[in-house]
């Protein structure tokens, strides 16, 4: 039985038999709490008459089944999330009766209540299966259709989708019909629907096709902190950009952007209904990485419009070029027409960290991975896809040449367009523009996993002359591809304490063993810098010598990016476990002061958690933590008053706050009889204040509940989950796992707040030691008791007790992944990718311990 799976093979046969034409969806969502009334009607034809095949629903039940008015039993033609269509003419219509459900897991049709007004907000997230939650449909993306939408709702909501809003008729007492006109032929994943009392912001933009309606929906609750013009300037620098870049109008009729609350992801494509995580909507002050990164996927969604929406993949097996050239284009875009320059810096720091991360797991795999169904594409939708998939699409901009490149886009879209294709389609345009082979480039790159690491080897004369100048270039043990690199080696001088570059040496790395005759003969420099300018996919360690320069200067580069490109290396060296926890610590804590660039500070404060509570050994834990509190602290009194520094700083200490620890201080900030010059302690602050308060075991759900009530939105009741849990009490990480991990009904959005509680043990892991044994038996049960499986992703994800971080803990989860051989493949690279930064761990602490 296929269960709710599709292999590739049943896909690519049943899109030689049919061709769809329209598809009719009428939906009813005045039902109730629970369910909803949901019809198709689908005209397709049939290649084969007489032939059968099969809709895709995934609902409560089906309550009929009519091909070509000739009514079919849904005992017999529905079952394991099917519909079997039989007696197929040449022309058919075919029409589905049936009931859906909402979840609330931001899969399908999502239901959520807002505690504030008790409004109900309804969101469609179909990426990728998941349209058949919504409606009966051919799910695949190369079977596209027009669709229309009928939606029967509230008559005081806003009802979106694809097509422009119509006028409203009235229904029955209270409620309304919208008949939305069709699309233009579409996947069904990037269908929509969005409904709710949401308000809403209106303006245009210019384009190709003329003046384009937008507008922006948020929930009425957070209308107050809606930047809309903000977002409309971004919006309308995207679509300048992206139309001459790819020298094609806009392909829809207007184009929305909608903040749905309990959202699964960051944002969704939807074509012309993009939909977006409300943590894009900033009721605190909030970093100015999460503000880059608010625009990047602003940028991100709407290059999909034209790359996914108007050209689309035809099966799953390319995901990975849509994701990485809406990375590769939105970079693009922030870099040339936005106030954020620095795109590509930002983009090495956090995309690229992301990806060599993901890229150094057991569960690596190659950019184009081979999809045999849907079940692979829960395995294989991560940070190869999107960040080295990017990295490595921006080599090839390079490669090719960023003109020819451009070129091949447009005589792509010009080619394909309202099409489906394959990455061959994409290559063969970039070569007739370019000129190049690109298929062996494509084997090297896309069709191998692991990242290489470059070593500079210098020798020098005893005139302090360069005799020999090599970079190595090495894979990881089973990982052995040496693949074509074009990098930068920049040549450093300090001076004043400042580190700045004499020259850039640009050269082609394409074997284990490149030599550099151009530096031969030079006088060896204070630092050498292997990959600057950072346009290689590729760890990269310095010379002895351009270590103890950089260790001496940690604030000598004056430039974000080649800063980050060495705190990179030497953040590689600890997980690497070639330089202790201790020493990256002191290089970090040596490195913020005086430092602006945002996701830096974030990538570095992140990297310095670890590096205290999972890498640094057990021995010496506690008093790093501390010290590494109090370091901060002072750093964070230092920082511009009102600073983005500042304020990450001071989240960084609140999160290095454990059970025991004075609060003095956190008390005084939080009830205002002491302050920070420039901090505001808003309603995020507070609850970053108080949930450390909690942490240290200064306070409890009392003061807790308090909180809450001064200001109960649904934001407020993930916090509250996520303090309950960070008590430091058996009894608190109990009430956690009871309520998330074997209770029911619990949104994800809530389950990953607990899960984030419960792990916060600070120096005392020993109260997850219960939870070993509990959590690999839960692993048996988990699907049958979470179903959804962004549900099971999040609990297996957020409940592993890490902080334990022990050979104990090692070997328990191996003996599971040994026992169950035969588990889903999804539920076996999660926990996998659970052990490994433990087994990575385990070998920092060894290396730290020694230092």
């Amino acid at each position: 039985m296929p269960g709710t799976n599709l292999t590739r093979e049943e896909a690519a046969t049943r899109a030689a038999l049919v061709t769809v034409d329209t598809h009719d969806v009428v939906l009813d969502v005045t039902r109730g709490p629970d369910t909803f009334a949901t019809t198709s009607t689908i005209v397709f034809t049939c290649a084969q008459p007489g032939a059968e095949t099969f809709l895709d629903f995934i609902g409560a039940s089906v309550e009929s089944v009519t091909v070509n008015g000739t009514a079919l039993d849904p005992a017999t033609h529905f079952a394991d999330s099917r519909v079997r269509l039989t007696g197929l003419a040449a022309e058919n219509e075919v029409v589905v009766a049936a009931t859906g459900r909402y979840t609330n897991t931001g899969e399908g049709l999502h239901r959520f209540v807002d505690p504030v007004d008790d409004e109900v907000y309804l969101y469609s997230q179909f990426e990728v299966p998941d349209s058949r939650r919504m409606y009966p449909v051919f799910e695949q993306p190369d079977l596209k259709a027009a669709f229309a939408f009928t939606v029967t709702a509230p008559a005081h909501w806003e009802v979106v989708s694809n097509s422009p809003t119509p006028e409203a008729e009235p229904a029955a007492e209270g409620s309304a019909t919208w008949r939305f006109a069709r699309t233009p032929r579409i996947s069904s994943y990037i269908t929509a629907l969005v409904a709710g009392p949401y308000d809403v912001v209106r303006s245009s933009t210019p384009s190709r096709r003329g003046d384009v309606p937008l507008g922006i929906f948020c929930r009425r609750s957070l209308t107050p902190y809606l930047d809309a013009d903000t977002l409309f300037d971004l919006t309308r620098k995207g679509f300048a950009f992206f139309e001459e870049e790819f020298d094609c109008a806009y392909p829809f009729e207007k184009y929305d952007q909608l903040f749905t609350p309990e959202f699964n992801a960051g944002a969704m494509e939807n074509a012309g209904a993009v939909t977006f995580s409300e943590i894009y909507v900033f009721r605190s002050k909030v970093t100015e990485a999460l503000v880059e990164r608010r625009g990047l996927t602003v940028l991100h969604e709407l290059a999909h419009m034209w790359f996914g929406n108007l050209v689309t993949m035809r099966w799953w097996d390319d995901l990975w070029l849509n994701e990485s050239f809406a990375e590769w284009a939105s970079t693009t875009c922030q870099a040339e027409a936005t106030e954020w320059v620095d795109a590509w810096t930002t983009f090495g720091t956090h995309e690229k960290d992301w990806a060599y991360r993901q890229d150094q797991l057991s569960s690596t795999h190659p950019i184009v991975a081979e999809i045999n169904d849907l079940q692979d594409v829960e395995v294989n939708f991560d940070g190869i896809t999107y960040a080295k998939g990017a990295s490595v699409l921006k080599q090839l901009v390079a490669y090719v040449g960023r003109e020819p490149f451009r070129d091949g886009l447009r005589a792509y879209f010009a080619k394909h367009a309202w099409g489906n294709t394959t990455l061959d389609d994409l290559l063969t345009e970039l070569e007739t523009t370019s000129g190049r082979d690109l298929r062996t480039w494509s084997k090297l790159w896309l069709e191998t996993a692991g990242v290489a690491t470059l070593r500079p080897v210098i020798e020098v004369d005893d005139r302090g002359l360069i005799s020999s100048a090599v970079v190595e270039q090495t894979g990881a043990p089973g990982y052995e591809t040496l693949r074509p690199h074009r990098l930068g080696i920049g040549l450093y001088a300090v001076r004043d304490g400042v580190l700045h570059r004499t020259d850039l040496v640009e050269v082609d790395v394409d074997s284990g063993h490149t030599e550099l005759p151009q530096l031969v003969g030079r006088e060896q420099p204070d630092l050498l810098l292997v990959n600057d300018e950072d346009l290689a996919y590729a760890k990269i360690r310095l010379d002895e010598r351009s270590l103890a320069t950089a260790l001496a200067h940690p604030r000598g580069f004056p430039s974000s990016l080649p800063r980050a490109l060495f705190l990179g290396s030497a953040w590689d060296m600890t997980r690497d476990a070639e330089m202790g926890a201790r020493r990256f610590a002191d290089l970090v804590l040596a490195t913020l002061p005086g430092e602006s660039d945002s996701t830096l500070l974030r990538t570095l404060l992140g990297q310095l958690q670890i590096a205290v509570f999972l890498y640094t050994a057990p021995e010496h834990r506690e008093a790093t933590r501390a010290a590494t509190r109090d370091r901060l602290w002072d750093v964070a009194r230092s920082a511009e008053p009102g600073s983005d520094a500042q304020l990450q700083l001071v989240s960084a200490a609140a999160a290095l706050t454990t059970a025991g620890d004075d609060t003095t201080l956190l008390r005084a900030l939080l009830d205002g009889t002491e302050t920070v010059d420039g901090l505001e302690v808003d309603f995020e602050m507070r609850w970053t204040l108080l949930t450390a308060i909690v942490a240290a075991g200064d306070a409890g759900a009392d003061e807790v509940e308090a909180e809450r009530r001064r200001e109960d939105t649904a934001t407020a009741r993930e916090r509250v989950a996520r303090a309950l849990a960070g008590r430091p009490t058996a009894e608190a990480k109990e009430e956690a796992w009871v309520q998330a991990v074997e209770g029911d009904g619990l949104p994800k959005a809530m389950v990953a707040a607990a899960g984030a509680g419960f792990t916060r043990t600070g120096t005392d892991p020993a109260l997850l030691r219960p939870y070993v044994e509990r959590y690999h038996a839960m692993l048996d049960t988990v699907h049958a008791r979470k179903g959804s499986h962004a549900l099971v992703e999040t609990v297996v994800q957020v409940f592993y007790p890490r902080p334990l971080v022990d050979r104990a803990l090692v070997d328990a989860t191996q003996a599971w992944l040994d026992a169950h051989r035969d588990a889903p493949a999804a539920l076996r690279r999660l926990v996998a990718e659970n052990r490994d930064p433990m087994v990575r761990a385990l070998a920092a602490q060894e290396r730290d311990a020694r230092d």
